[in-house]
């Protein structure tokens, strides 16, 4: 057990961002919320996994919907509280502590936000390592874990209380009540017990996410070059060096879609890289070279400060590096790799490694 203040809320939002691999919502509303959280409620509990008793009632909290969306429609985080307390009040049970669903900026945060209103600890544990676009896509769902009941709310007041009959199910009418409530909603979701996520979830991720972001903050302060020491923290591979010469990018079916293009700089020139998303960087190619794919992490980073750029921010001109870093082991087994793998996306490519593709210097 620790306490995050306002440093640590800080630097994890910066990892976070980085590990959402371009989703999971701003990272810099998501700090705001947790900072005002902290002024208004004091420091927040984070708890180690061990920590919370088997039978303890654990219940997450995230947006959910179109990344590009927020920049319109920016969340109070009263969304986020309506969706929690309709949650409990419909279980009738105690809940013991909240938790990220996933990495990212802003699913990173609202956890946080949402535990200093309450008075709640935080679980260092998420359901993904990273950030995924689909409801069913995480740790959980592989162990058979009930994504319902499920509350939604948006900023209006509304709030909708699912019970579906499979996680899949979850996905596909929760997607079309977020795109009906202004594209984007706040969620409580997976209510899990303590054995659950003991069992299921990837431990040790805020800490983490804090880690990745003091490393970039100290590599500023100390002059050092802060993509090597972001690839050393995160055991990463640096794919590519270029500047965005193009940006193709829409708000489609409740994501964030496109496609990303880089002209290749220093040793890069003369190639170009696509880097295609769904709210997330899903793959990374040249005309010749695979060089990351999902379920593999790809986030791309300022090349001057090494801080993650998000799908929604990509500038045409911008300098950047893009970069890879082996997924969580329960990604890349046969189920893990049915659910969020290349084919999932519609690519026609197999998974391979980020690791082997780095040794084999991509597959042509």
């Amino acid at each position: 057990m620790r306490k995050l203040g306002k440093q640590e809320i800080e630097d994890i939002a910066v990892g976070a961002a980085l590990l959402g691999t371009g989703g999971g919502g701003d990272p810099y509303i998501g700090k705001l919320m947790a900072l005002q959280a902290i002024e208004e409620y004091g420091e927040i509990t984070l708890l180690d996994v061990d920590e919370v008793p088997d039978d303890a009632l654990v219940v997450p909290s995230a947006m959910m919907g179109a990344p590009t969306v927020m920049l319109e429609k920016a969340p109070s985080g009263e969304e986020a509280t309506a969706a929690f307390e309709n949650l409990k009040s419909y279980l009738g049970k105690k809940i013991f502590a909240t938790m990220p669903i996933e990495a990212g900026g802003v699913n990173s945060m609202v956890p946080l936000a949402l535990a200093a209103k309450l008075g709640l600890p935080v679980v260092d544990v998420d359901g993904m390592g990273r950030a995924f676009p689909e409801l069913q896509m995480v740790t959980f769902y592989l162990d058979g874990i009930a994504a319902t009941p499920m509350v939604l709310a948006d900023e209006k007041g509304n709030t909708s209380l699912l019970s579906t009959i499979n996680n899949v199910w979850t996905e596909r009418i929760a997607r079309a009540a977020t795109i009906e409530m202004g594209g984007s909603t706040m969620t409580a979701i997976y209510p899990m017990t303590g054995k659950n996520i003991k069992e299921s979830g990837i431990k040790n991720i805020l800490t983490l996410e804090e880690q990745i972001g003091k490393t970039i903050r100290l590599a500023k302060q100390n002059n050092v070059d802060p993509i090597k020491e972001v690839l050393n923290k995160a055991d990463g591979f640096e794919l590519f060096r270029g500047k965005v010469s193009d940006i193709n990018r829409k708000t489609e079916s409740g994501f964030a879609r496109g496609v990303a293009t880089f002209e290749g700089i220093n040793e890069y020139k003369g190639e170009k890289l696509e880097v295609r998303f769904q709210n997330e960087h899903l793959i990374a190619q040249t005309e010749e070279r695979l060089l990351c794919v999902t379920p593999d992490l790809i986030a791309v980073l300022d090349a001057e400060t090494g801080l993650p750029i998000t799908t929604e921010g990509i500038r045409y001109g911008a300098r950047c590096v893009v970069i890879g870093m082996p997924c969580h082991p329960k990604w890349r087994t046969e189920k893990g790799i049915e659910a969020v793998g290349p084919k999932y996306f519609g690519y026609e490519v197999g998974y391979v490694p980020v690791e082997e593709l780095m040794k084999k210097g991509g597959l042509v």
